[in-house]
């Protein structure tokens, strides 16, 4: 991400330009990271390689409520991610509920957005989209698991809507962030997230992670996020 800013999740930012791409550092966010000199790359290769699984089953509550609280915060999980990602954030009532902020820049398309409470121009992106994990592996896990993933700040990340929604459930091999500058972090940032969960690609996503990656060799790991299992009291259908 270009600019980040630190919030109930995140504290640090930092941008490090390597190779024509833009690589931020912050604990538990995509743009975070951590092991340069080929990390990224020697990560892809870690990966399991499989086909794509059927859709079969498939819905976005077997992954449990939308924005569940579950680091207990007390702010839902897009709050927390508007906080962390916009600038000049205000709030309506207390310092959770996000009333308006600025994407400068979205990471996604480059341009600058203003966020505004109800107004749909500010989407939160599942980085690995919950339709691709069901697909490569989500499908077997139990509740817990699948509920971590949809709320984990490693996998999340605020973009410009109208951009996001072209994306779908795609993977590396089939949709990249129309801003090429980007592309790196957010490459990195899907390896980081399939690394940590045991998500598999398939061949010809992984043959994209390469390709993108090759031409940032320095790219950071992102690390950090939640824990991969979701407090009991969580549900999922």
């Amino acid at each position: 991400m270009a600019r980040l800013r630190g919030g109930a999740v995140a504290a640090v930012a930092v941008l490090v330009a390597v190779a024509g791409c833009k690589s931020g550092q912050n604990k538990g966010t995509p743009g975070g990271g951590g092991g340069g000199n080929g990390a990224v790359l020697a990560a892809v290769d870690t990966l399991t390689v499989k086909g794509r699984a059927p859709k079969t089953g498939y819905s976005r509550t077997r992954f449990g409520t939308a924005w569940a609280d579950t680091d207990a915060n007390s702010c839902d999980t897009r709050d927390d991610i508007l906080k962390r990602d916009l600038k000049d954030v205000k709030f309506t009532g207390g310092t959770c509920k996000v009333s308006y902020g600025l994407l400068e820049p979205d990471p996604y398309s480059g341009k600058d957005i203003t966020y505004r409470r109800g107004r749909s121009q500010v989407d939160i992106d599942h980085v690995v989209p919950l339709s691709d994990a069901w697909q490569k592996g989500a499908k077997y896990w139990d509740a817990s698991k699948r509920i971590a993933l949809a709320n984990d700040p490693l996998n999340l990340i605020a973009v410009d809507a109208s951009t996001n929604r072209g994306k779908g459930d795609g993977d590396a091999a089939t949709w990249l962030p129309p801003n090429g500058r980007y592309r790196c972090t957010y490459v990195a940032a899907q390896v980081a997230v399939k690394k940590k969960y045991g998500l598999w690609v398939t061949a010809a996503e992984k043959a994209a992670m390469k390709k993108v990656l090759g031409g940032c060799p320095a790219q950071k790991l992102p690390t950090g996020g939640n824990p991969t299992k979701a407090p009991e009291r969580f549900r999922a259908r």
